[in-house]
């Protein structure tokens, strides 16, 4: 379940299995998805929350009435699509309740006050902000008037404009942030998508960071998480074959299986900068070093010289860097060759 604390701690990713219009009005689509969502381990269910009227005006309604790029992702209008695709009330409280049911949090983006009030009613987790609207001033100021956690996409963005949505945030309130660096094409090329730019957002503004992803596979949210990455976001979908605008760039549930599990190792194993050698790995030090042994059989009372010794395993008498204490010494005991040194052989 969601807690800021634990993105601050950066203990284990926060994956939000973006769900978005994927579900294609359908709700027992949508719940399957949800099913598969938990099952590939992902923290989240996301949705997003806009009405055919909220987003969208007349005249570009009015200039989109027909596609002919890709009949699997578009049908009709675009205003078709979105009487289609859009979620209603009812269905935000009934998927909700799904997810509670199942465990799993349930989360949407907003496009509008009307629709941050429905997912505030509903207590979800935190809001999340769209990377169209980084420069939505007055959306950005309601959003702060609900004092709830923000995690903040910054697609298509200048610094000064992320730097604009921080600062108005921080001085309406709002103090738990999380910034996903996000680069809004879909998908990008590997080389336009720059995850350092997760470490920059990171020191410039001291939030927890994370990832927005539009990259086809899961390579690139797996790599963000070494960079410092405590949330992942990622389209997804149970079929990319299905008719729809993203689940062709949407992890199905093998990539997501992947990416939940696989994001979690990651994050564990960074550990932190401090030289540490492990119990287990000491453990291991007799068995895999070497000691010192002799090259030839030897009498007692020879000195030893530095041709004499060779270093083989197990490392259970003297080490090697210690060789320049045992050259010139005497031996008090005849050993075979290839025998192990002991400080006990040596006068």
């Amino acid at each position: 379940m969601f807690n800021y604390k634990n993105l601050v701690e950066g203990t284990s990713p926060y994956v939000i299995a973006e769900i978005g219009a994927n579900h294609n009005g359908d709700m027992a689509l949508a719940k399957q998805m949800i099913d598969a969502a938990l099952a590939c381990g992902a923290d989240a269910a996301k949705f997003q929350s806009w009405t055919a009227s909220s987003l969208i005006c007349r005249e570009e309604y009015q200039a989109n009435q027909s596609y002919d790029d890709d009949p699997k992702k578009h049908f009709g209008s675009l205003e078709q699509m979105v009487e289609k695709y859009y979620l209603r009330t009812d269905q935000h409280h009934e998927l909700k309740q799904y997810c509670d049911e199942i465990g799993i949090d349930f989360c949407s983006t907003p496009f509008a006050p009307g629709e941050v009030d429905l997912l505030c009613d509903m207590n979800a987790p935190f809001i999340k902000v769209a990377s169209m609207d980084i420069n939505h001033w007055p959306l950005l100021r309601y959003i702060a008037t609900k004092k709830k956690p923000v995690i903040l996409s910054t697609g298509m963005a200048e610094m000064s404009e992320i730097d604009q949505a921080v600062r108005l945030l921080e001085n309406e309130g709002i103090n738990e942030i999380a910034i996903l660096h996000c680069i809004s094409i879909y998908p990008p090329k590997n080389e336009d998508i720059h995850l350092k730019n997760m470490e920059t957002l990171k020191q410039a503004f001291g939030y927890p960071v994370g990832l927005s992803d539009h990259s086809i596979g899961s390579a690139i949210p797996l790599a963000s998480v070494a960079l410092g990455g405590c949330i992942i976001e990622k389209h997804f979908t149970t079929n990319k074959d299905l008719e729809g605008w993203d689940h062709r760039i949407s992890a199905d549930p093998a990539e997501m299986t992947e990416i939940c599990h696989g994001s979690k190792a990651i994050a564990e194993a960074m550990g932190n900068h401090r030289r540490t050698v492990s119990q287990a790995e000491k453990d291991k030090i007799q068995k895999f070093r070497r000691s010192i042994v002799l090259k030839r059989a030897m009498k007692a009372g020879e000195v030893i010289t530095a041709e004499d010794l060779d270093f083989k395993r197990p490392a259970t008498a003297i080490a090697p860097d210690k060789m320049d204490f045992v050259v010139g010494r005497r031996l008090n005991t005849a050993l075979d060759a290839d025998a192990l040194v002991h400080w006990r052989h040596l006068d």
